[in-house]
């Protein structure tokens, strides 16, 4: 790749030699000495954006008065939220994500050449790089071929999603696939893609080194901030504008320091810390906020452990959660296999450009917390929400209030199951599953795991047989160091079989249960209990058959697992019987620090990461096996249920249009607060009873060839059917009703697929009506795409989560905040109410306040205030155009 820079200041641009070669960079220092502001002060993830300004700036795009104002923001107390223009370096996707976006570029070759352009003018610009990681599911565990047999059966399942991803890795340039068995996409981005600093050619043929930065398909791109890679999830819509040298139009954020202070206690793990961060940020407020962990505590906290924290920036809210480059970062790259020459540029650069933490690191923050590491106790956190932190000793007395006050359900019935000898009764543990990048990336929770399985077996306990178990590492590093350390074998000895590499539960790839563990759940209305290492617990998320959903170490995975039951305190109570007859505590089992530690230093090394990523875009025998036709365009099939030309450029005009006034819309949803991407467009699994169900099955699929909607997320027919239809979204238009359902035109109850058709066919526009955070959650641009193709106009809610705000001005879906106070109970709201929204249709600024009308059913009308939320002038272009990706087009094919 070369990298196109917008000057050539002899200010601004130095040279630095490291590791035996000179290479030119963009200097801070330099800006500063040559009168462009005050910059020493400012955190270093901020500095990060500073030098994409010093390296872009062309008087056009970027300007003097960009950088300048990153000096007014150190002024203004760090507050300055300027619009900029910045360009990551490189794009991260995985497949659930990937597939759409493949498929959205496809669909522009066919649209750029609708519009007299060249096709290969419709090709990544920036480094794409999409890991396949999110198919695999568990049909088959707790066996030494479960790993094998789920192989197999994605393969199965998902041949045509895997021949187009092949199809565009031939067809497109800067795209490279990590095939299916390889790893997690942000744990394969931690180990090898990452580079902390980057270098390329520019358009005069000389090296530069500047920040690694990225933006990603998937949310938990913040893993990499660990590392200090600057990096976050973007929808799927933004990431293609990326690729297609869009910048990312953003306004210079706010960055909260957070302090960290002492040292981790015996027994506790870098979960347990993540949990109580995620409840202190969203405490705090950090939507659209940086975040940046400074304080002695970093010294005492190894890289691993500081990607947790990164990892879960979504869960507190925040843009990413950055970690400046010091020794520890040396230390990381070095053991993952880094070039040597790498690792020593990494560390010249970060010192000349003042982006290094040493001891005299003490930047300005726009707000400030502190946590002494010292106060952290064993937490889990649920039954719902990732900011639900429960110490450990509090998990019993919870379960059973939220029983009472959340699920409304008895305790103490109990459900014979089929052919077994045990009961079913609320509670118990269904699914324990070692899972999801946050903590499969950490080798200190994963051989505590080990070592939690091994001092179990030796004392006779085994997982209760009604748990579904499983282990799903991020990359094949981890059974490297698993195996060199004979743990897998005692993982294996208690359940925690290799089920696939990849997200698995945590992205609700559970699979089934035991059929008639399942039926006994239904059929006593039980609240089955998950616990997993992931950092989603959303309702409907992990299992259909699950409602209460906790998220715990790797250790304490395995630990439940042995209990079973969540009415267990397992801090005081016995998990079981061992083999001696007595009863097994936890205290008996648990790992010392030292000995997690004396393990982790004698089996992860660097040898390991080097073996294992030598060939990692090669794949298996079935990926090499994966044939496909090279051509410029792709040969739509039109039998396929998994991929489908998309209707967004079809039949689109040269020129684009202009905002027009919403008249006349009737209300499809009125949803209440933490309104998820999940439940906006669900990645599990559906019924045949679904809209998206009965499509399939009219398309002669059986329901055991669903997949799930994640999987089919190529396929705009089944993700229409899919979107708002959670299994436990709540429309407030309906009594008491969960699941994907409104009123439709006649008043009477419909799924909310249906009532679309009927509005759409009427030309009647739609609205929805949310609460605060609306959108929270994963970076899912199907959120956005699926509410535009329900034909939604506008959604008017208390508060945006930021990367769904995003999607939805990038599907030419306007939204609103409410203002005043107003929210949809203090209006009053049934969803019988007809919406116009004006002063859209002339000189619309960003962030401006217009008339909402509402006409409610008995002929009353009262008009307020909203704020409209598209936040920049590029923004309200992208919505005159219909969308980000017109907007694109439109301007490739003039070119």
């Amino acid at each position: 790749m070369t990298v196109t820079v917008g000057h050539d200041s002899s200010k601004t641009r130095q040279t630095l030699t490291a590791g035996g070669a000179s290479v030119a960079y963009y200097s801070i220092p330099a800006a500063q000495a040559a009168g462009l502001g005050d910059f020493a002060n400012l955190p270093a993830a901020l500095k990060v954006v500073l030098e994409n300004m010093l390296r872009f700036e062309d008087g056009k795009t970027v300007t003097v008065d960009d950088i300048k104002a990153f000096s007014d923001w150190g002024k203004l107390g760090g507050k300055n939220p300027r619009e900029i223009a910045y360009r990551p370096a490189r794009v991260l996707m995985q497949d659930f994500t990937g597939v759409p976006a493949v498929v959205d570029l496809a669909a522009m070759r066919d649209g750029i050449l609708g519009l007299g352009g060249d096709a290969q003018k419709i090709n990544p610009l920036n480094p794409v790089d999409l890991v396949i990681d999110h198919s695999v599911m568990i049909d088959e565990f707790g066996t030494p071929r479960a790993f094998q047999a789920n192989v197999d059966r994605e393969y199965e399942r998902n041949m045509e999603r895997y021949v187009f991803l092949k199809w565009g890795q031939n067809a497109f340039n800067n795209f490279r696939v990590v095939p299916p068995g390889t790893g997690i996409c942000h744990q394969v981005n931690l180990e090898y893609l990452a580079q902390t600093v980057w270098t390329d050619k520019d358009q005069n043929g000389e090296e530069v080194a500047y920040p690694d930065t990225l933006v990603g398909t998937d949310s938990h791109t913040t893993m990499v901030n660990g590392l200090a890679v600057l990096g976050w999830g973007v929808g799927g819509i933004e990431a293609e504008a990326a690729m297609l040298g869009q910048p990312v139009s953003m306004l210079i954020p706010e960055v909260v320091g957070f302090k960290l202070t002492g040292a981790m206690l015996e027994g506790t793990t870098a979960t347990d810390l993540v949990l109580k961060v995620v409840q202190m940020l969203r405490k705090h407020g950090v939507v659209n906020k940086f975040v940046e962990f400074h304080g002695e505590g970093l010294d005492h906290l190894p890289l691993a452990d500081r990607a947790t924290i990164a990892n879960m920036a979504p869960e507190y809210g925040a843009t990413c959660g950055f970690f400046p480059i010091d020794g520890e970062t040396l230390r990381y790259l070095r053991q993952t296999g880094r070039d040597e020459a790498r690792i020593a540029l990494v560390e010249a650069y970060a010192k000349a450009n003042g982006m290094w933490r040493g001891a005299d690191y003490a930047p300005i923050y726009t707000s400030t917390l502190e946590l002494d590491m010292g106060t952290i106790v064993p937490a889990i956190s649920g039954p719902k929400r990732p900011q639900d932190y429960l110490p450990l000793t509090d998990a019993k007395a919870s379960f059973a209030k939220e029983m009472d006050a959340s699920f409304k359900r008895p305790v103490g019935v109990e459900v014979a199951v089929k052919g077994e000898d045990y009961t079913m009764s609320s509670g118990k543990v269904v699914i324990a599953s070692i899972t999801s990048c946050t903590n499969t990336s950490n080798p200190y929770v994963l051989i505590g795991a080990g070592l939690v399985a091994r001092k179990a077996r030796a004392l006779g306990l085994n997982r209760k047989p009604w748990v579904k178990t499983s282990l799903a590492p991020g990359s094949q590093v981890v059974s490297e160091y698993l195996n060199a350390a004979g743990l897998q074998e005692d993982l294996d000895a208690v359940g925690f079989n290799l089920v696939g590499y990849g997200c698995t539960t945590c992205i609700g790839n559970s699979g089934p249960l035991q059929p008639e563990i399942s039926a006994a759940i239904a059929e006593g209305d039980l609240v089955a209990t998950a616990v997993l290492s992931g950092n989603r617990n959303f309702e409907g998320r992990i299992s259909p058959d699950v409602r209460a959903n906790y998220l715990a170490s790797p250790p304490l995975v395995v630990a439940y697992a042995l209990a079973g039951d969540m009415n267990i305190d397992i801090t005081t109570e016995p998990l079981g019987t061992g083999s001696n007859g007595q009863p097994v505590y936890l205290k008996d089992i648990w790992p010392t620090n030292k000995e997690i530690a004396d393990l982790v230093h004698e089996v992860v090394t660097r040898e390991a990461f080097q073996k294992k990523y030598a060939d990692v875009f090669k794949g298996d025998e079935k990926w090499q096996a994966v044939e496909v036709t090279d051509s410029e365009t792709y040969d739509w099939p039109a039998s396929s249920t998994y991929i489908q030309n998309p209707p967004y450029f079809k039949g689109m005009a040269k020129e684009p249009g202009v905002i027009k006034n919403i008249e006349g819309a009737r209300v499809m949803a009125l949803l209440g607060d933490m309104i998820t991407t999940d439940h906006i467009s669900p990645a599990g699994s559906f019924k045949s009873t679904t809209p998206a169900g009965k499509y399939l099955t009219e398309r002669q699929v059986p329901v055991s060839e669903f997949n799930s909607y994640g999987a089919r997320r190529g396929n705009h027919e089944v993700m229409m059917r899919g979107t708002f239809a959670n299994i436990r979204i709540k429309n407030e238009m309906l009594d008491g009703v969960e699941g994907g359902y409104t009123k439709g035109p006649d008043g009477v109850q419909t799924s909310i697929f249906d009532a679309s058709m009927a509005y759409q066919a009427e030309g009647t526009p739609l609205v929805i009506f949310g609460g605060i955070e609306y959108g929270a959650g994963s970076s899912r641009d199907w959120a956005a795409k699926g509410t535009a193709l329900l034909g939604v106009k506008a959604v008017i809610a208390e508060s945006f989560e930021r990367i769904h705000r995003s999607n939805l001005v990038g599907m030419g879906v306007i939204p609103f905040e409410f203002t005043a106070g107003d929210t949809r109970k203090s209006l009053g709201l049934t969803g019988d109410e007809v919406v116009s929204i004006t002063g859209l249709d002339g000189d619309l600024k960003p962030l401006s306040l217009v008339p909402c009308t509402i006409t409610y059913a008995d002929g009353t009308v009262k008009t307020i205030q909203i704020k409209c939320r598209i936040d920049t002038e590029i923004e309200i272009e992208y919505v005159e155009h219909g969308g980000v990706l017109h907007y694109v087009l439109r301007d490739l094919a003039k070119s």
